[in-house]
């Protein structure tokens, strides 16, 4: 049985209904047009036809609100029931069966597990688009062009975890059947498992989780935000030891001699600099070849570096709070109970009041606690797999090895040091 959650409305709003004919009669007179209604004598360009006309734009306009709300109030009793309805032959991953029921499209399944998966592994949404466009994939509608905000839609659609939030938007104008963001107006409803998810729920919620890290990437030492940049394995994750601010990838021509370098960007931003900076420019070649020396150490002593991981694991779970959320969530729900009966005794209920307020902060964090260890926990794991299907040393850089398993690299004068997202150091003289 689906859970379904009412999100009550804030307010109601009102909607200016017309009938097309209406709707066109003020287009023409913002024009200047002139319209003649023989039989009733209209001229709706003097004050008379005025009057007229907005007499019969309010009789339309109850009309047509009557009919509306017969058919929102059927709407309202299905999203109450929990039945979800979806334009299936536009989204991407699902089809329905002959019961009306979403069921999993296999092929374009595999699609959404790409976007969600290269997503996590660093690419930006541009790349993916332009990714899926080379390999000649379809979007949902069947189109062959891919656009970020396409991408952006499907890393955010709860559907694909097996959910469904209903009544995302609203009818404002009847009329034209302008539908805008549900901000408060109309009751929301979230019905829970729902249908098949395509995504896990962990995963969603790490995406969930990325997409917001990505929008509050870096503030440098001066308070300068970097915006996220997707466009190089690289990108935001050379730090300078120095300053502390970002390296940026810049293209050189010396004397006919072209190469790419990375630089500090209070280097190469000088008069925002928070600090004179003097540390050194790395060509885009070492950066590589550090990577794979990284690698390789780890492959050299991976008997070491597997303890040392499970050393982590270890305390991951040692750190966890003494109370889950599920725990939290137990008391709440006592104290709410016990809170509905004090207020329906007339009792006193503040204390209750104030444990809530302090226990629904405390679930906050400890969800988000909960969230940490799993995710590092999961990046032990991926690192864990590359060491056990590695057989040999690493001889080429592999840019998709760098966004699955580094988090940053930081540049010294005489050495990089490499964390890896498993919270491994190592340093590389260089």
């Amino acid at each position: 049985m689906a859970n379904v959650t009412i999100i009550p409305a804030r307010r109601q709003v009102g909607n200016n209904v017309t009938l097309d004919c209406l709707k066109y009669i003020r287009l023409l007179k913002d024009k200047n047009i002139a319209v003649w209604f023989e039989k009733e004598s209209i001229n709706t360009m003097d004050s008379k036809g005025e009057v007229l006309i907005t007499i019969m734009a309010s009789l339309a306009q109850q009309e047509s609100q009557s009919l509306s709300q017969n058919v929102k109030l059927g709407l309202q009793y299905r999203y109450q029931q929990g039945k979800v309805q979806v334009n299936h032959n536009h989204f991407l991953g699902y089809t329905k069966d002959s019961d009306g029921h979403l069921v999993i499209d296999p092929e374009q399944a595999e699609v959404v597990k790409r976007i969600y998966r290269e997503y996590l592994e660093g690419l930006s949404m541009k790349k993916i688009a332009e990714g899926l466009e080379q390999d000649g994939i379809l979007t949902g509608a069947g189109k062959t062009k891919w656009y970020d905000s396409t991408i952006n839609k499907i890393l955010r659609n709860e559907k694909y975890m097996g959910d469904a939030l209903l009544q995302k938007t609203v009818t404002t104008d009847f009329l034209t059947k302008k539908r805008v963001r549900n901000s408060g107006a109309l009751p929301q409803y979230y019905v829970e498992d729902d249908h098949e998810a395509i995504i896990p729920k962990e995963i969603f919620m790490q995406v969930q989780a990325e997409l917001v890290r990505r929008r509050k990437v870096h503030t440098g030492p001066n308070g300068q935000k970097r915006i996220y940049s997707g466009n190089n394995c690289f990108s935001q994750m050379v730090v300078c030891g120095e300053c502390g601010e970002l390296y940026r990838r810049v293209h050189w021509n010396n004397h006919g001699c072209k190469s790419i370098v990375w630089r500090c960007i209070s280097r190469l931003e000088p008069s925002r600099a928070a600090m004179n900076c003097i540390s050194r420019t790395v060509k885009e070649d070492l950066l590589q070849e550090v990577t794979v020396k990284a690698f390789n150490r780890i492959l050299t002593d991976s008997d070491g570096f597997l303890r040392q991981m499970q050393e982590n694991i270890a305390k991951a779970i040692m750190a966890a709070d003494t109370m889950s959320p599920d725990g939290i969530q137990a008391r709440l729900d006592e104290l709410q109970k016990e809170l509905i009966r004090k207020a329906n005794s007339k009792q006193d209920y503040d204390a209750i009041a104030d444990e809530i307020f302090t226990l629904r902060g405390q679930k906050s964090q400890a969800e988000a606690d909960t969230r940490s260890r799993k995710e590092t926990r999961k990046r032990i794991a991926e690192l864990q797999d590359f060491i056990g299907s590695q057989q040999s040393e690493i001889t080429e850089f592999d840019e998709s090895l760098v966004r699955k398993l580094i988090q940053q690299i930081t540049v010294y004068d005489d050495h990089f040091t490499v964390r890896f997202k498993s919270g491994l150091e190592i340093d590389i003289n260089e």
